[in-house]
């Protein structure tokens, strides 16, 4: 299988108060080992060829969000539902969805406590989308 990124390392204002979010939300989304490296936060998936792909989170007390996104990808419409309301109960802001962004395309957006802005979606296979290549 061809990977496609490594890792994701992101910055958070506080990780005493991130890691009760990711804690949550990483392991539910396939990262699911935590690697426990002193001053980040770090969940592992499957390895690969030897090597896990992996988020991190490390602290940045000046941390300003920005309108980057990251977007997770989901299995199906009742996929997205269940995982967006486990991010819900580990406290994601500025909920948006689940909903519709556009014809095939089911998404939940939310932020985490640092104002990072997330996603999970699903997208229905059909003519003419990313799906469907």
């Amino acid at each position: 299988m061809r990977r496609y990124f490594d890792h994701i390392d992101l910055r958070v204002r506080s990780l005493d108060e991130a890691r009760p979010f990711y804690d949550v939300l990483l392991p539910v989304l396939g990262f699911t080992h935590d690697a426990k490296i002193e001053g980040w936060v770090q969940y592992e998936a499957v390895e690969i060829d030897g090597a896990p792909e992996f988020f991190g989170l490390t602290e940045s007390p000046r941390h300003v969000a920005n309108e980057c996104r990251i977007a997770f990808w989901a299995d199906s419409n009742a996929e997205v539902d269940r995982l967006a309301a486990i991010a819900i109960k580990a406290g994601a802001r500025n909920v948006e969805g689940p909903l519709y962004e556009e014809p095939r395309y089911y998404a939940v957006f939310f932020e985490d406590p640092s104002g990072n802005r997330l996603e999970i979606c699903y997208r229905e296979p059909g003519e003419g989308g990313p799906a469907s290549s």
